[in-house]
């Protein structure tokens, strides 16, 4: 209604451009706010389809029929003689993975080139809120799981701390998921910062797993994967776009990395990284880069397919017959959950106040604080790269991945209460200010807020 609508405020040019250069999470241009948009939308759908099949995976592991389960997890396929002979859990986690980072290769490459990671001074941001909430749950889950085990798991304390990496990573699909369905009038800005903060938590993520899960490494072949990722370069620097071309390198670069011991998801990474940006057709909004268009093409197999699959494979628990209590007294899974819930909050949520605390950048006025620990809390639903981790670090199957993939779960389902409270109540005070963030009066189509910040902008909230 009109009369809820707030006033603006007038401020000088000068002074408003001023102010907004130095604010922490300032509004960004109308096209990154199309860009979240649209994102957010697909990722909501992503999410959902993600759930279904964990929930799925659940019911049947704990079922009567829980042994149909395990044997089709279990069956290996594939041809032995190039040692592609995996169970259809490995294909999901070592292929089907690859394409999910295949994406997430894409979105870093942009958000470097053309993104806030190619401005130094956003990209500070995100980036010291990124390692922050990776440092902290992998130390909190150090201690806990050192306290818990008294210095030692059966004399071996490296056996519960190689998970020490399951609580870093923040899952973009369900992690957006939740803040499209409790975060409908938040400013873009917000879902912004979730979103590059996810895009440099895969960075980190793909980097803790080829360098902390790769026991031995071939060199050749290693080596020779650098023959097709040349080829898919040239092939997409010449404009060849045809799938079933791109396929050829992008699979063989895949068995590559696959035969030389790092994990195969890293193929995914390097393809999505050669994958050409253009800046200047990147921030044109009436033109899609090639990056662009090949990310909107994979992406609906990854988020729809790909990704629900490996969670099929890798959520399947068994929770009956004492499997919940068991986990329960395992070190290493209240290890995850601790680092998910408080390890995540407190890492990106220090880390952002570090950055204002220590350069001349403060919180934009538009915002509070309170969203900032919102979505901290938010980044502590971790699901699809913490699962793949648990698997690396204690093995598919194993009675311990089995109690640290309950915690995932369990961590991230309280991780999505805990931020809900929070972002529910941030999200009745910016229905207030919706009107002004969509005020088009020129109509032109392009939201004052994103033309004019001179104009005027809402009341600073006082919480």
């Amino acid at each position: 209604m009109a009369s809820e609508r707030p006033e603006p405020t007038t401020h000088a040019t000068n002074d408003a451009s001023t102010s907004r250069r130095d604010r922490l999470l300032g509004r960004g241009t109308w096209r990154e706010a199309k860009f979240v948009a649209e994102l957010l939308r697909a990722e909501t759908v992503g999410g959902a389809i993600l759930l279904i099949a964990a929930v799925a995976a659940l019911v049947w592991a704990n079922s009567p029929w829980r042994d149909g389960y395990s044997t089709m997890r279990d069956t290996v396929v594939g041809p032995s003689a190039i040692h592609l002979d995996l169970s259809l859990g490995t294909w999901a986690a070592d292929g089907l993975l690859a394409v999910f980072f295949l994406v997430a290769g894409i979105e870093l490459k942009r958000e470097f080139v053309a993104g806030d990671l190619a401005d130094r001074r956003k990209a500070a941001l995100p980036i010291a809120a990124a390692v922050c909430g990776v440092l902290l749950p992998a130390a909190l889950f150090v201690v806990t799981a050192t306290l818990m085990s008294r210095g030692g798991d059966g004399g071996d304390p490296g056996g519960i701390l190689r998970g020490w990496a399951i609580p870093t990573a923040t899952d973009i699909a369900f992690a957006l998921a939740v803040l499209a369905v409790i975060g409908t009038h938040l400013p873009s800005a917000l879902r912004s910062f979730l979103l590059t903060l996810a895009v440099v938590d895969d960075l980190i993520a793909i980097t803790i797993i080829a360098v902390f899960y790769t026991d031995s490494v071939n060199l050749l072949w290693l080596l020779a994967a650098a023959l097709p990722l040349a080829v898919w370069r040239l092939l997409l620097k010449r404009r060849l776009t045809n799938p079933f071309l791109l396929a050829v390198p992008a699979l063989l670069a895949w068995m590559c990395v696959h035969s030389s011991g790092v994990h195969a998801t890293v193929a995914g990474v390097l393809l999505g990284l050669l994958v050409p940006v253009n800046r200047e057709i990147e921030d044109d909004p009436d033109r899609h880069s090639l990056a662009e268009r090949i990310e909107h093409r994979i992406r609906p197999f990854s988020a729809g397919f790909a990704v629900p699959v490996f969670a099929f494979f890798a959520a399947g628990v068994t929770v009956v017959g004492g499997g919940f209590a068991a986990a329960l007294r395992d070190p290493a899974a209240i290890g995850v959950v601790m680092g998910l819930v408080a390890g995540k909050a407190v890492g990106v949520m220090g880390g952002t106040w570090a950055v204002a605390r220590f350069t001349r950048a403060e919180l934009d006025e538009d915002l509070s604080w309170t969203d900032v620990l919102g979505l901290s809390v938010l980044a502590g639903v971790g699901f699809t790269v913490s699962l793949l981790v648990g698997e690396l670090a204690f093995g598919p199957g194993s009675e311990r991945d089995d109690h640290v993939k309950l915690a995932v779960l369990c961590g991230s389902l309280i991780a999505a209460v805990l931020a809900t409270g929070v972002l529910r109540v941030r999200n009745r005070h910016y229905r207030l200010v919706e009107a002004y963030e969509t005020a088009d009066r020129n109509d032109d189509g392009v939201p004052d807020a994103y033309e004019t910040p001179e104009v005027g902008t809402p009341p600073r909230d006082p919480g």
